[in-house]
C-alpha cells in the first residue's frame, strides 16, 4: 500500500456537528479524521459535478440549445392531467 502525502487542515466546527462526527466515528469504528476525510471528499466530488453540469448547461445556452419558458410552463401544468404533454425538446 502506497502512503500518500498529507497535510493537516484546521477548521472551527460547531459543537453539535463535531459531536455527530464523533458519534459516527464511534459507530463505524473509524477515526474522526477518516469520517471528516470521507465527508470532505464526497462534498468536493459533488461540487465538481455541479460545476461541470453548470458549464455544460452554459455551453448549451451559448450554442442556442434552449427551450422557451412557455413550452416548459405548459408541460409542467400538464403533469397533473390524465395524459400529460411530452417533455419539451
Amino acid at each position: 500500500m502506497a502512503i500518500s502525502e498529507t497535510r493537516v487542515l484546521t477548521a472551527h466546527i460547531p459543537l453539535q456537528l463535531a459531536d455527530k462526527v464523533d458519534q459516527l466515528a464511534s459507530r463505524l469504528e473509524r477515526s474522526r479524521g477518516w469520517v471528516v476525510k470521507q465527508a470532505l471528499t464526497a462534498w468536493i466530488e459533488q461540487e465538481d459535478e455541479r460545476d461541470q453540469l453548470t458549464r455544460e448547461a452554459l455551453a448549451d445556452v451559448d450554442a442556442g440549445h434552449v427551450i422557451n419558458h412557455q413550452s416548459v410552463q405548459a408541460w409542467a401544468e400538464s403533469l397533473s392531467a390524465e395524459v400529460p404533454l411530452s417533455v419539451p425538446r
